[in-house]
């Protein structure tokens, strides 16, 4: 078996742009990410799914997702979050995480057929000025 990445970014050794993290979860932009400003939570703990994880990892990842929810609707100027989770069946790294996206009315993310694209931070900069806005953003809202 190879090394889990989210292992690797939970420890710190992972290459991540983080914008919250405390002693149970950890979180960072998606580096595919759906809308920009998507964000991934991950447990520290290594498990694969939610029915998996303990009632302390599962409360926990609860609580920062709505932090993370909030934060990233005030720091990207969205209208809503959607906030998700795959469970074994489309789970890319089998490592429990949950999805933060900021929404817009009218972005044509949800459609009859859904057809999710990735999209791309134009740099590096702007990728982090994304992470920097979250940032103040959770901050700003403890």
């Amino acid at each position: 078996m190879t090394a889990c990445p989210f292992c690797a970014i939970a420890r710190g050794d992972g290459d991540a742009r983080a914008v919250f993290e405390d002693a149970e979860v950890v979180s960072f932009l998606d580096k595919a990410p759906l809308m920009l400003g998507h964000l991934l939570l991950i447990p520290r703990v290594h498990v694969q799914t939610i029915w998996e994880a303990d009632e302390p990892t599962a409360t926990a990842l609860a609580l920062a997702a709505r932090k993370l929810a909030k934060a990233v609707v005030v720091g990207m100027g969205a209208d809503g979050a959607f906030v998700a989770q795959n469970n074994v069946v489309s789970q890319s790294v089998p490592h429990l995480h949950t999805h933060i996206i900021p929404r817009r009315q009218g972005d044509g993310f949800f459609s009859p057929r859904i057809i999710w694209k990735r999209v791309k931070y134009p740099s590096p900069a702007a990728a982090d000025e994304v992470a920097a806005r979250i940032r103040a953003a959770i901050e700003a809202n403890p």
